[in-house]
């Protein structure tokens, strides 16, 4: 008689734990693809059986299911699945912040290696005339196009569009863009840079930075207005213009431009970098490296954590392997966090 009343509970609990087994299997199987926030795949993973999904770069679909081309990241927006490879040429976007560097002047336009598949391009009308001048370009213009570019030039720019071939169309109509003077350029993964708000910055140790979103990072000694002779500033003055550098990433005259706006881009005066302004670009630049090396995101926040936490060491040891990981352990807590 017991067991007879048992039987009835136990088949009450049972069987709603079937159902719930289930619908939790088929809540796990989406949710794989759908919420798991690193979904790494190979070339031939599966990466869903669920029909509903449309596919994107990097996949393919076999007998209803999708798979993947590339080693990367599942990333899902809506229905469609895309695999964003882990190591890539750079594919722009509108709005991009851009370090490139000039290949070849031809006519109205000169061609900008940025680490693309494709060659970038800079038409004429799309760069500051001397002075500010408003005008449409004349033939005359396109006689001194030397003047302000030049092959091997190094410029920072901004992606206006982006073609059906993958190519991009540049711009550096900003005050903040243009000619890059004295400095050093940094090469890491593009997927490394961090998308942000703002690219540049002045950094307090000395430094300026742009991280540019193709992967291609230039940092020079920051150069800030000195006042006129004669003129005297309190003190605190002195912060409020120390307050408004740091805040402010298009100061007068930041990131090593060769000329200021309205002259001539091709006629910079290069002033002495001191040793100390030295010492500080080459450990920012190991920094940036050992960032990279530890595959971790590059911004401004994980760069200066990196930078302070190198400066018990030598600038040649950053890159060892204890010093390395020892140096980016605060830049990982910060990503994490």
């Amino acid at each position: 008689a017991q067991e007879c009343k048992r039987s009835p509970q136990s088949r009450l609990h049972v069987e709603p734990m079937a159902v719930n087994s289930s619908s939790s299997s088929k809540r796990v199987k989406l949710d794989a693809t759908e919420t798991r926030p690193l979904h790494l795949v190979a070339p031939g993973d599966v990466i869903t059986t669920d029909t509903g999904f449309m596919r994107g770069h990097g996949t393919y679909a076999v007998e209803g299911k999708l798979l993947a081309t590339v080693a990367g990241m599942v990333e899902r927006v809506n229905k469609l699945i895309c695999v964003v490879p882990l190591k890539s040429r750079y594919n722009g976007e509108v709005g991009d912040v851009v370090v490139g560097r000039i290949v070849e002047v031809q006519q109205k336009r000169w061609k900008v290696d940025t680490f693309s598949r494709l060659d970038s391009v800079l038409l004429l009308s799309s760069i500051n005339l001397p002075g500010g001048a408003l005008r449409r370009r004349s033939t005359q213009d396109e006689l001194t196009m030397r003047n302000y570019f030049v092959e091997g030039d190094l410029i920072s720019a901004e992606v206006q569009q982006v073609f059906h071939d993958g190519s991009l169309s540049l711009h550096t109509r900003s005050l903040k863009y243009g000619k890059l003077g004295q400095g050093t350029l940094v090469a890491v993964r593009p997927s490394l840079v961090k998308r942000c708000k703002n690219h540049f910055h002045n950094l307090l140790c000395g430094a300026s930075i742009i991280l540019g979103n193709n992967g291609y990072i230039w940092i020079c000694p920051t150069e800030t207005a000195a006042p006129s002779q004669g003129q005297r500033t309190s003190q605190p003055q002195q912060q409020q213009q120390q307050v408004n550098v740091k805040a402010d990433a298009s100061a007068s005259t930041p990131f090593g431009r060769g000329a200021a706006s309205g002259s001539l881009l091709g006629s910079e005066t290069e002033r002495a970098v001191s040793r100390e302004e030295r010492e500080t670009i080459a450990r920012l630049r190991n920094c940036c490296l050992a960032l990279a090396k530890q595959k971790i995101m590059l911004f401004d926040t994980t760069v200066l954590y990196t930078y302070e936490a190198s400066l018990k060491h030598e600038v040649k040891d950053l890159l060892t392997p204890s010093v390395l990981e020892e140096i980016t352990e605060p830049a990982r807590v910060v990503q994490v966090n």
